[in-house]
């Protein structure tokens, strides 16, 4: 599934827009968080520390809803509703590092002892707001 073209400036490897991402806690609750993302071809990819609570949601329920908000018009966005396909920590602490150089222009310090993780999720519906 193909992003729209009307909102292909939101997913651009330049663009600092932030990504909303809805997980499901183990009771059912959705909790939300605001995140920095990039795109893989076709794939969201979120990186987040091992242990977190997304981090434990995603794995035991890879269903995930998701919204792009236009930073220069918040009522432009994109949501999104898909599934996480695949998690790994290879190559997860030099991609906190990249998304931290594009979004503050400042390298990622490590915190001693957490362990990094991309998950790779596949929208698998689209609404756009323009």
């Amino acid at each position: 599934m193909n992003f729209p073209g009307t909102m292909l400036d939101l997913v651009q490897k330049d663009s600092k827009a932030f990504l909303y991402l809805a997980t499901l806690m183990p009771n059912g609750a959705p909790q939300v968080t605001p995140v920095w993302f990039d795109v893989d071809g076709e794939y969201i990819l979120i990186n987040t520390a091992q242990g977190r609570i997304k981090d434990k949601n995603m794995r035991a329920r890879p269903q995930v809803a998701m919204t792009i908000s236009d930073p220069k018009n918040p009522y432009r966005y994109l949501g999104m509703r898909g599934e996480v396909v695949s998690q790994t920590t290879e190559g997860a602490a030099e991609h906190i590092n990249q998304l931290s150089l594009k979004y503050s222009g400042e390298p990622w310090t490590l915190a001693e002892g957490q362990t990094r993780v991309i998950f790779k999720i596949k929208p698998t519906h689209f609404d756009a707001h323009n």
